[in-house]
This record gives C-alpha cells, sequence and structure tokens, in this order.
C-alpha cells in the first residue's frame, strides 16, 4: 500500500471515530459525565474531527511534504483527544498530564506546514 493510500485511511478512520466517540458522548454519556467532565470529552472530539480533516486534506496534497506534519497531528490526536476521553470517563488525572504533549504535536505539525510552505517553490 503506498503512503497516499495508507493516510488516506487513516484520516477517514480517525473521522469515522471522532463523530463515532462525539454521538457515544452526546446520547450515551450525558446522564453519566458531570458537565464539566462533558465539556472536557467534547474538547476532546472537536480537536480530532478538526485534525482529521487536515489529515485528509494533506494526505490528498501534492504541494509539500507532509509526511512529518500528519505523523505529528496523529500522535496529537492520540495523545490530546484520547487522554481526554480516558480522564473525563475516567477520572485519573494521570491522563490530564497527557493531553499538553498532544497539544504540543499539535502545534509542531502546524509549524512543519508553514516551514514546508516557506521551502515550496514558487510557480509564478
Amino acid at each position: 500500500m503506498n503512503d497516499k493510500k495508507f493516510w488516506l485511511i487513516i484520516s477517514a478512520v480517525s473521522g469515522f471515530t471522532a463523530v463515532a466517540i462525539g454521538a457515544f458522548g452526546a446520547h450515551g454519556l450525558k446522564e453519566t459525565l458531570t458537565p464539566q467532565m462533558l465539556e472536557v470529552y467534547k474538547t476532546g472530539v472537536l480537536y480530532q474531527l478538526i485534525h482529521s480533516v487536515v489529515l485528509l486534506a494533506l494526505s490528498l496534497n501534492t504541494l509539500i511534504k507532509a509526511k512529518l506534519p500528519i505523523i505529528f497531528f496523529l500522535l496529537g490526536i492520540v495523545l490530546f483527544s484520547f487522554s481526554l476521553y480516558i480522564y473525563s470517563t475516567s477520572g485519573i488525572r494521570f491522563f490530564a498530564m497527557i493531553t499538553p504533549l498532544g497539544g504540543f504535536c499539535f502545534l509542531i505539525g502546524w509549524l512543519l506546514i508553514v516551514y514546508e510552505a516557506i521551502k515550496m517553490k514558487s510557480s509564478d
């Protein structure tokens, strides 16, 4: 399987799981979680969904080298969003301490896109 196909599948699976996890939270957890923990959970869903769309765009792009940004966005989803899912549903504070690492991965991913765009040759 080539890289483009692999990352396209990963982005689609991430988007699918974001919608499924979001629906589960909205319907299955609203009576279980406190309003504050439900907001934490929703933040994880929001960031996963946004970055799944970014993964999709990067997997389809032909303008820049996107493998490294994709890897950092995927790491961000796992570390940021999934730590929030686990923390909000379990209350184990250790998982909340992982979340900033995921946020840092997102930031690195965005900076790598800036770097690749600067390196891009102008077609003018």
